[in-house]
């Protein structure tokens, strides 16, 4: 079975400068949880990775995290879609982790826990910390312009051999028929 790592806002969601608090704010990219489905019909395992600094400064409860991610997980499912397992990192950005991108630590944390080896494993993100997290980790990059992407577009800051894609449903689409 093949492997697949998204990071959440910005990728499956749409992303919230003041955070996603709360289910209310979640709302999927369109196109997202149909993407997520192909996905999972053909034979992929996807997990998340994401940073959560919202629980460290406050912003919302692990209660609240939770319940946002039992909306994603509910809204995915209704089109087919599993994500078998949501990796955060809830620590600020000057907290000095290794959980948070752009260090590796969610990604070395994944191959841990499900016995893989991350090596040319997709991961598709919306930021540069992505990239550079999935790098650090072995597995190779994509940018997607939803979220924060497009800026990275217009001031042409992605790197030359990460491949960009307009949403999650462009990479996807374009990574099954590869298949």
């Amino acid at each position: 079975m093949k492997l697949i790592i998204l990071d959440r806002d910005g990728v499956i969601n749409q992303d919230s400068k003041d955070y996603i608090k709360s289910a209310d704010e979640w709302r999927a990219i369109p196109g997202s949880p149909e993407a997520i489905a192909r996905l999972t019909h053909n034979g992929y395992r996807i997990v998340v990775a994401s940073n959560q600094a919202g629980l460290a400064r406050g912003k919302l409860t692990i209660e609240a995290l939770n319940t946002i991610h039992h909306k994603m997980h509910d809204q995915i499912s209704r089109y087919g879609g599993v994500i078998e397992a949501v990796f955060f990192c809830p620590h600020g950005p000057d907290d000095g982790c290794g959980c948070r991108k752009p260090e590796p630590g969610l990604y070395n944390e994944i191959a841990r826990r499900l016995h893989v080896n991350l090596q040319g494993v997709i991961s598709i993100g919306d930021k540069l910390s992505d990239v550079e997290a999935a790098r650090a980790a072995g597995a190779s990059p994509v940018l997607v312009k939803t979220g924060y992407g497009q800026s990275i577009v217009d001031n042409n800051e992605q790197p030359d051999d990460v491949p960009v894609y307009d949403d999650l449903a462009a990479a996807v689409d374009d990574l099954i028929s590869l298949d």
